[in-house]
């Protein structure tokens, strides 16, 4: 009870979170609770329903701080519980303590406007533990399909939608009282929650017997929910399965009175040109290539990302998505309907058990961050357990990915940064000094392995050791697992809980930011403390921790692609891919070293499936940057290695085993010809400022003028290697100005008439 809350809370909140429309479909006007929150010094919070919008006032008029909800509306599937793409909108002056990633509209080195990444001083990787964007995983691909459904309707479209969907609710919702039922609200947008009372169990019997599953409240209410994909003759089915002698012939006259007056939408929306320009499949599909032909993507080149492991995405891992069985079911349908997905589920539970050499698995965490997140907290409930409830200092390495801290600070633990030495291991003797100094409150160890430096901790046992000796548990993060598959098992050498990101190491694409998905596998000792779920009982056990996803097993949809990858390359295929990352990684450090220096080896100058390249000695001789060699690889038509992380001035560089000598070549002959150009800027052949690597990327707008103000030549800039003449990439903008963008932060759609200089 909505308003018996209200009245009970005594002095300031945090925040008060209310759903619009409710779970059960009805629709109340949240004005005045959100007043009363804002009384109390809280933030109020709507929970929306992303079309219910289209018919309904938007959160910002009733006073809401913060919306929140699912995407999942705008042409995603369910998926058995996903992917799909969430969606935060907050005030303009909660914009810096969002979280997640910001894109922003900047100026690039020409004036023109161009689109990025802003207000990246918030994010895990610089922030660490005081970051803020680290609450979330990303899903970016959903997200551009959700866009894509909005963009391809439009308003107009959106709006039929919505409107056909409430009248076929309200239309069954008529009928339904007719035929002597009440109704749990008469106010609603799609669904329809009706008190059957004593008729529950027989009617929610008969719609499964008749193919439909229908939502079972409790014992005296169902619930029924419509989509665009309804109809007349599916209703009246629903109707019979009601008992009902009712039916309906039509819905275009029905009044849509079941929304409240007060509540109804007049507000524009989708009022942007990109939502009223692209219509028809024609029109679409060539708007969606000219977004494609923007980016450097893996179907154009190698993509050398350190600590992502951008392999292929094969075309036979992929299909089984596309198949209905796989896309169609509701997460929480009846377990008897799912043996499919239940048996896909035993079979990569019981890999990813022999591959790690873990006892237990839960396929819940959508990608790394969660699954970070879940074995910390599954550490926090192991002592908990134990009677050790003030165990909450983590301990975690100065190499370690940004994410460790940031989950580690969710978790409720504090972070002690442990010291790496010169070759890139962690400082044997600072861990074991603070293991002991923190050994009545120690409660793990995170630790990277290979590490994120790059190399393999040769003392990897002994570090487990002491952090075991001194009372705590040590996490290992899974994202480097690309170059253990096969060669070595986590679960025997020390690690008693670890994610594995299946967008990295097990195929699933990376989509621009997401999808992803983070399984943690742990020992036997921290079995009883894997996620669980309210809904499905058995997802997990019942003394576990509670669930880190909406659905009990994640994005389930996506397990499929990783499902393949393992039963197509089996056990030795496997292996061989770990063992292929590993040389390729090595043949690149080795040509390279001669011009770029390699940061850290191995104690036989070997490196593992990624290596780093120093760039701070060429910055302090010629003033070039990390940023500018990034930049410079654009007009090449590469997209950049991992810059200054983990470490400050560096570039780190992962080819994965999916890429051929020829291209692995290719990439190493354009940084060495990029070396090059750096030592004509040191011998004073190009000038300091004004030369390929200080201007780059070059736009053919640029080259194509007719002034041309540079002390090199056009073809110097566009076709730096003779091989580029043949096929070029060209960049939409040029070099983008970081520090504008973060200063007039602007995050919104450009303007009507920047959109029409931008498609001219």
């Amino acid at each position: 009870d909505q308003e018996k809350d209200l009245k009970n809370i005594d002095g300031n909140v945090v925040c008060g979170v209310l759903q619009y429309p409710g779970t059960l479909g009805d629709i109340k006007d949240p004005s005045e609770a959100i007043s009363k929150i804002h009384k109390k010094n809280g933030k109020a919070i709507l929970v929306c329903d992303l079309l219910a919008l289209a018919k309904l006032k938007t959160p910002a008029e009733l006073g809401a701080d913060i919306a929140v909800g699912n995407s999942q509306r705008f042409g995603i599937p369910m998926g058995y519980g996903g992917p799909h793409a969430a969606f935060f909108a907050t005030k303009d002056e909660y914009k810096r303590a969002m979280p997640g990633r910001i894109i922003g509209v900047s100026v690039d080195r020409l004036g023109k406007k161009a689109l990025r990444m802003a207000l990246q001083t918030r994010e895990q990787h610089i922030r660490r533990e005081k970051a803020t964007s680290n609450i979330c995983t990303a899903q970016a691909l959903l997200a551009i399909i959700s866009a894509a459904y909005a963009i391809y309707h439009g308003p107009k479209g959106i709006n039929q939608i919505a409107e056909r969907i409430s009248k076929l609710a309200k239309s069954f919702a008529d009928k339904i009282k007719k035929s002597g039922y009440e109704l749990y609200s008469d106010s609603f947008f799609d669904t329809v929650t009706i008190l059957t009372k004593n008729k529950t169990q027989n009617i929610y019997k008969n719609a499964l017997r008749n193919g439909v599953n229908l939502r079972l409240v409790d014992e005296n209410m169902l619930s029924v929910a419509f989509d665009e994909r309804k109809n007349v003759e599916k209703t009246n089915e629903l109707l019979k399965i009601f008992n009902s002698a009712e039916s309906i012939n039509e819905t275009g006259k029905v009044v849509l009175s079941n929304i409240p007056k007060n509540l109804e939408r007049s507000s524009e929306y989708l009022t942007h040109p990109v939502f009223n320009s692209y219509h028809s499949e024609t029109e679409m599909t060539r708007y969606l290539k000219k977004l494609e032909d923007s980016d450097i993507a893996l179907n154009r080149s190698m993509i050398s990302l350190g600590s992502c492991t951008m392999k292929l995405n094969a075309v036979s891992e992929m299909i089984p998505v596309t198949w209905n069985e796989f896309y169609e079911p509701h997460p929480f349908a009846p377990v008897e309907q799912m043996e499919g997905y239940r048996n896909l589920f035993t079979d990569l539970k019981n890999w990813l058990r022999e591959i790690t050499g873990f006892s237990g698995v839960s396929l819940q965490p959508n990608a790394g961050a969660q699954g970070e997140f879940a074995g910390l907290m599954i550490i926090r409930k192991y002592h908990s357990e134990n009677g050790d409830k003030d165990r909450n200092v983590c301990l975690i390495p100065s190499s370690a990915h940004g994410t460790n801290p940031a989950s580690a600070q969710m978790a409720g633990m504090k972070v002690v940064v442990i010291a790496c030495d010169k070759d890139g291991n962690i400082d044997f003797e600072d861990l074991k000094s603070k293991a002991e100094q923190y050994s009545k409150n120690l409660s793990a160890l995170m630790v990277t392995y290979p590490s994120t430096h790059g190399v393999f901790e040769e003392k990897i046992k002994e570090i487990c050791k002491i952090v075991h000796d001194n009372g705590g548990q040590v996490y290992m993060d899974g994202a480097n697992l690309n170059a253990l598959v096969g060669i070595a098992k986590p679960g025997k050498f020390g690690p008693d809980v670890c994610h594995i990101n299946l967008h990295k190491t097990f195929c699933i694409p990376h989509g621009g930011g997401g999808p992803g998905m983070g399984p943690i596998a742990c020992k036997k000792h921290l079995d009883p403390f894997l996620p669980k779920h309210e809904v499905i009982k058995d997802c997990g056990p019942t003394t576990g921790i509670g669930a880190v996803s909406a659905a009990p097993w994640g994005s389930s949809s996506i397990l499929v692609i990783s499902w393949m990858y393992i039963k197509m390359m089996g056990a030795e295929g496997l292996k061989k891919a770990s063992q292929v990352a590993i040389l390729n990684a090595n043949y690149i450090a080795r040509k390279l070293h001669k011009h770029f220096p390699i940061l850290y080896t191995g104690k036989n100058g070997n490196v593992a499936h990624e290596c780093i390249i120093d760039i701070r000695p060429i910055k302090a001789e010629t003033g070039i940057t990390e940023e500018d060699i990034a930049k410079r690889l654009i007009d090449f038509g590469f997209h950049a290695p991992t810059m200054s992380w983990p470490v400050l001035g560096t570039m780190m560089i992962e080819p994965t085993e999916s890429e051929s000598l020829f291209e692995l070549n290719r990439f190493c002959d354009t940084l060495i010809k990029i070396k090059e150009e750096i030592n004509k800027i040191k011998s004073r052949e190009f000038d300091k400022l004004d030369n390929p690597l200080k201007n780059a990327p070059h736009t053919h707008v640029e080259l194509t003028a007719n002034e041309w103000k540079h002390k090199y030549d056009r073809e110097t800039a566009a076709y730096p290697s003779t091989n580029l003449k043949s096929y070029k990439y060209w960049p939409p903008v040029s070099r983008v100005d970081n520090v504008y963008g973060d200063k007039n932060l602007f995050c919104s759609c450009p303007t009507m008439d920047e959109y029409k200089e931008s498609a001219a």
